[in-house]
């Protein structure tokens, strides 16, 4: 029997509710289980990509469970865009939120800590530098030369910096071979790099809303995330530390991010009953919608914990990205000796799905042990952390196998 187009549209809300409903459960259900400590790692002399020797760095990191007598349990959880290394359990009994990736990390959870010591660091450069969590190098960090903070004058970051940062973390615990590594949006970045860069010490990948490399769309799109900060007067070159911050234009940065980030829930669920009930628009171009009025709340938030220099690297670390930091995708995936789990959204219109189906497609010429499988869920390029948990069987089979 034929089936109409209202009809499949009905069809379609059931399902996106009911991935909605699993989700919202599988993260009520796990939690509030863990209580961890931030930690700090430093390292004298780090040697970026570019050859800038920066004399000394500090990433903050935490974990998750226990490590093994023969240090072989170790999986590495690098962290999203806006996000720090605060990936499951809290810091107080007194904490509102859990770390991002509570519903999977944690006992008996598709990366279980009753079996596997998992390391979650922040990123050079972390976003988040007024958190108080959060005293990871970057522009902002005082340069111990000049005893004023680097600004500019910080080395442009690649991913397969970030990643270098771990390694050496990873190598002071003693760790000489991971389990795995599993990320994120740009932890899924980080986590591919990690493949192509120290391709005998990690034997699995999870990549979860992720992309290979950067092409021109997605350059061009983040390079909106960047233009409110660049034209804030008070940004200044990236010379503002003692001088007034460019918050107006953090703030539409982050608007910016919000709105692509969230586009699935937010666009088409949260507010779609707007234009029905509420007049305020009708009467007055001064009355904002409620989702315009959400969405400046929330980016004047997120700004508040960002500094916009780390941004403006985080975003040109994204677009310089192509696995392996090589000419082409595939040199990037020739020295890849680990099995890889491909995990995009439908939804995601930051990296839509050809960006991991091309990455796939070359790993499958190549040869190369993949295995690829879509979430769908309601919140786009967040699906990543808000849905993850429905792949929770198919995450936790791959990581024990």
């Amino acid at each position: 029997m034929a089936i109409n187009r209202s009809n499949t549209h009905i069809y379609d809300k059931i399902i996106r509710l009911l991935v909605l409903a699993l989700s919202l459960f599988c993260a009520s259900t796990f939690a509030d289980t863990l209580l961890v400590e931030k930690q700090r790692f430093m390292l004298k002399d780090f040697t970026t990509t570019s050859g800038v020797v920066l004399p000394e760095i500090q990433i903050g990191w935490e974990a998750y469970g226990s490590l093994n007598k023969e240090k072989s349990n170790a999986i590495l959880v690098p962290h999203y865009f806006l996000g720090t290394s605060h990936a499951a359990g809290k810091y107080a009994e007194t904490d509102k939120h859990t770390g991002y990736w509570n519903s999977i990390i944690g006992p008996g959870k598709a990366i279980d800590t009753n079996k596997f010591y998992v390391i979650s660091s922040d990123s050079l450069a972390n976003t988040n530098v007024k958190d108080p969590n959060v005293f990871t190098t970057g522009p902002a960090s005082i340069d111990p030369v000049t005893n004023k903070p680097y600004g500019l004058s910080f080395p442009v970051l690649m991913i397969r910096d970030l990643v270098n940062a771990q390694h050496a973390l990873i190598k002071s615990l003693g760790i000489s071979k991971l389990h795995a590594v599993a990320g994120t949006s740009m932890g899924a970045l980080q986590a591919l790099e990690w493949s192509s860069a120290y391709p005998n010490m990690v034997p699995r990948i999870i990549a979860v809303t992720g992309m290979a490399e950067a092409d021109g769309l997605a350059i061009a799109e983040l390079e909106k995330w960047a233009i409110p900060i660049k034209d804030d007067p008070n940004w200044n070159q990236g010379d503002y530390y003692e001088k007034e911050e460019p918050i107006d234009g953090l703030t539409k940065s982050m608007r910016s991010i919000v709105m692509i980030a969230h586009h699935g829930y937010i666009f088409d669920r949260r507010f779609k009953d707007e234009m029905r009930d509420d007049p305020g628009p009708r009467q007055s171009i001064l009355n904002e919608f409620k989702i315009n009025t959400w969405l400046n709340k929330y980016a004047a938030y997120r700004a508040s914990k960002a500094d916009a220099n780390h941004v403006l690297y985080y975003i040109r670390a994204n677009q310089l990205f192509r696995l392996g930091n090589k000419a082409t995708l595939a040199e990037g995936v020739a020295p890849i000796k680990a099995k890889i789990l491909l995990l995009p959204s439908k939804n995601d219109v930051l990296f839509p799905l050809y960006h991991m189906q091309s990455l796939y497609t070359q790993m499958l010429i190549q040869k190369k042990n993949v295995f690829y499988d879509e979430i769908e869920g309601p919140w786009g390029h967040l699906d990543g952390i808000y849905a993850v948990a429905t792949k929770a069987d198919v995450i936790k089979n791959f990581i024990e196998e």
